[in-house]
């Protein structure tokens, strides 16, 4: 099982380049990243986590530009984000920065999407809440047509289309991986059998229920049972949470570092070590 990790990389913290390079010399598989544009102040939507609002919420770096210094220092490892929040996007803007992104990186890059918990900067984005979902899903197809190999129209629903388009280049295989991110459910599940290579869960938990409820929907869609991925992520490890997994299918799991310093991040992969 390849062993990447995730971040909350920040102003105060390691730097991707510092971190990329330290995890490609010790043989982890990828760096994922997070993304928060803003935390408006006067917020009524509670941490999911519970307790106040972390520090690094709000001084999240830009994560494609972050990763994009992780791909001009590294040859291997494999970068995404975790999450994208693709209902904040321009569609258009953003299929060409994860094209670039996976063109110059070689075709290292997956995409992680989802649709995010704080409804005060989906609203500045002019999200509406209740439709974000669709939203997004929308938007997914648009960027697909952009990637397609030939000028391909797409009329979206939500206020944006593409005509037939040059838009070069295009990502390594004509599309990303493309990991949806979210809490088990029938409805986010018939989403990932619809347009993605798979579930990304936050922490792991209740895996074992969920996953086959997952692959009804993947094959009531029509896809192959063999090519479903399921990427455990921001996972604080143990060894029988890891081999619970290899004994699921994961091909990859990803682990949760600390928003810190160098010492304390690099402190915290000499003891992930163990796992590779």
């Amino acid at each position: 099982m390849r062993i990447s990790t995730t971040i909350f990389l920040t102003d105060e913290t390691i730097t991707p380049v510092r971190l990329a390079r330290e995890l490609e010399q010790r043989g982890f598989g990828g760096l994922y990243l997070p993304e928060h544009t803003h935390i408006p102040v006067a917020r009524d939507t509670p941490y999911p986590a519970g307790g106040e609002l972390p520090r690094e919420y709000g001084r999240t770096l830009d994560p494609f530009v972050a990763l994009g210094q992780a791909a001009a220092v590294t040859e291997r490892l494999t970068l995404g984000t975790g999450v994208t929040l693709i209902a904040q996007h321009d569609p258009i803007a953003l299929a060409k920065q994860i094209a670039t992104l996976d063109h110059l990186s070689g075709g290292r890059f997956t995409l992680g999407v989802g649709f995010g918990w704080n409804r005060e900067e989906a609203a500045d984005h002019g999200v509406d809440w209740r439709t974000r979902r669709d939203l997004g899903r929308d938007r997914l197809d648009l960027m697909r047509a952009l990637w397609a190999p030939e000028p391909t129209a797409h009329a979206g629903g939500f206020g944006h289309s593409v005509s037939p388009s040059q838009a070069w280049p295009k990502p390594a295989g004509g599309a990303p991986r493309i990991l949806l991110g979210g809490a088990a459910g029938p409805r986010l599940f018939a989403q990932i059998a619809a347009q993605t290579d798979g579930w990304m869960p936050i922490g792991g938990r209740g895996l074992t229920d969920s996953l086959p409820v997952l692959k009804e929907a993947w094959e009531k869609a029509g896809r192959d049972p063999e090519t479903l991925q399921l990427v455990p992520y921001a996972v604080h490890p143990s060894p029988g949470k890891l081999a619970h997994y290899t004994e699921l299918g994961c091909e990859e799991v990803v682990l949760q570092l600390p928003p810190a310093d160098e010492a304390e991040v690099l402190r915290t992969l000499d003891g992930y070590a163990r796992y590779l």
